[in-house]
Formats: structure tokens, C-alpha cells, sequence
């Protein structure tokens, strides 16, 4: 049956213009997006599909233009529209997270690059830089590797954060493996940066890691 036939008190998008985004399913809120179906398969149908198929709409987001498009009723457009969704939700935490203090807003922080490093497919090392009131001043993508590791220079990072003028540090980076856990290594380079950083009066205020939707943080289990 197709949406137009259902109450219209079930259709997404009437759902959504009546109660909020809030009171959608997953799948509603994908269907959306779609807008339309194909022969004998809905917009509900196709979404319930992609779920499935991928198990999350994190893992959506984050699927590769081929992987994507091999599934029936996806192509180019959609991927072109589902990853400029995602760079819009990006750029516009971007722009809360450079209004405001970024340690007075943990949770934006987080989500913040949760989004910037989810969908990446290699070790990406970045860096936000902080004013003396934790504001920001920039974030820069500063080292990338291979599927599981990443070279990460602290002389170069203490270059960049002199170029900035920056006061204080947050450092994340993402685990293609989909494990949310620090390594030694991990761990070592944390250790390394913060000493380095500290001879020129330059905090590191934590160090996220990022796989599978999820952001663990150093200062929260106590590991900077």
C-alpha cells in the first residue's frame, strides 16, 4: 500500500508536521528523506531496508557511494543528498560549537565529531584549538593513516597550535574497527602530546575516540 493511502495520521510526514520530529521512528524519518518508492515497495519499505541492511543510520551515513547505491531504489542523487545532509548537521554544530565555550557544551563537542569522523573510512587525527576561555578558534583535520593506524607528530601539532595562538587543546580521532577503546598506543600518544603541549603553556583538555556512532573521552575515564 502506498503512504498516500494510509490515515493521514500515520503518514511521516504529517506525523512529523503534527507531533514533531521526535515522535518518528528511524524508518519514518528516513522515508522522509526518500520520498518516494518504487514499483510494489513504499518509501517505509525502502527505509526498513536500508536499516536492515546496514543496522543503523549511523552506519548509513557512513556506507561508501557503492554500497549504498547496490541497494534497489538508491543511486547517486540520494547519496549526494544524504551526505549533504550530513555535512549541513556538521557545519551547523560547527557554528554552536564556535559561539560558545566548548567546555561549557560536553554534549555538542561530542556530537560534534561524532559526525566528522563516523563516516570515515581510514585513522583520521584531529584538533580543535581553544582560546584562553575555551572558545573556538579552529579545528583542523592534522594527521590521517591507514585502516588501523595513524602517525601523529607532536612537533607539528605544537606548530599548528602556535600558528592558532591557542591556549588549550581537543584532540580526537576515529577507530574504523568500530571499538571505542583506547589502545597503549592510545594512551602513550595522549601522554606524549600533553607534555609536549605543556612546555609552551598549552593544555589538552581530552581526546576523543570515535567508532561506531559512539565517543569515548579520555578526561571522563580519567585517562588525561
Amino acid at each position: 500500500m502506498a503512504i498516500s493511502d494510509w490515515p493521514i495520521s500515520e503518514r511521516p510526514r504529517e506525523k512529523l508536521l503534527q507531533k514533531g520530529v521526535s515522535y518518528l521512528t528511524d524508518a519514518e524519518l528516513l522515508a522522509i528523506f526518500l520520498r518516494t518508492g518504487i514499483s510494489g515497495k513504499s518509501a517505509i519499505d525502502l527505509a526498513r531496508e536500508l536499516l536492515s541492511h546496514f543496522g543503523s543510520l549511523t552506519n548509513i551515513f557512513a556506507a561508501s557511494h557503492s554500497n549504498f547505491c547496490q541497494l534497489p531504489g538508491m543511486g547517486s542523487a540520494k547519496y549526494a543528498q544524504l551526505q549533504a545532509v550530513l555535512e549541513m548537521a556538521r557545519r551547523t554544530l560547527g557554528e554552536e560549537l564556535k559561539n560558545g565555550s566548548a567546555m561549557n557544551s560536553p554534549e555538542l563537542v561530542r556530537n560534534y565529531l561524532r559526525l566528522s569522523l563516523s563516516n570515515k573510512h581510514h585513522e583520521v587525527f584531529i584538533g580543535i584549538f581553544l582560546d584562553a576561555k575555551h572558545h573556538v578558534i579552529a579545528t583542523e583535520e592534522l594527521f590521517s593513516g591507514t585502516l588501523t593506524q595513524t602517525s601523529v607528530y607532536p612537533r607539528e601539532v605544537i606548530k599548528r597550535t602556535l600558528f592558532h595562538n591557542a591556549a588549550a587543546l581537543i584532540f580526537a580521532h576515529n577507530h574504523p574497527s568500530g571499538i571505542a577503546e583506547p589502545s597503549h598506543a592510545d594512551k602513550t600518544l595522549t601522554h606524549d602530546l600533553k607534555q609536549a603541549l605543556a612546555m609552551i603553556d598549552v593544555k589538552v583538555l581530552d581526546h576523543f575516540i570515535i567508532a561506531n556512532g559512539t565517543a569515548l573521552s579520555f578526561a571522563e575515564h580519567g585517562l588525561i
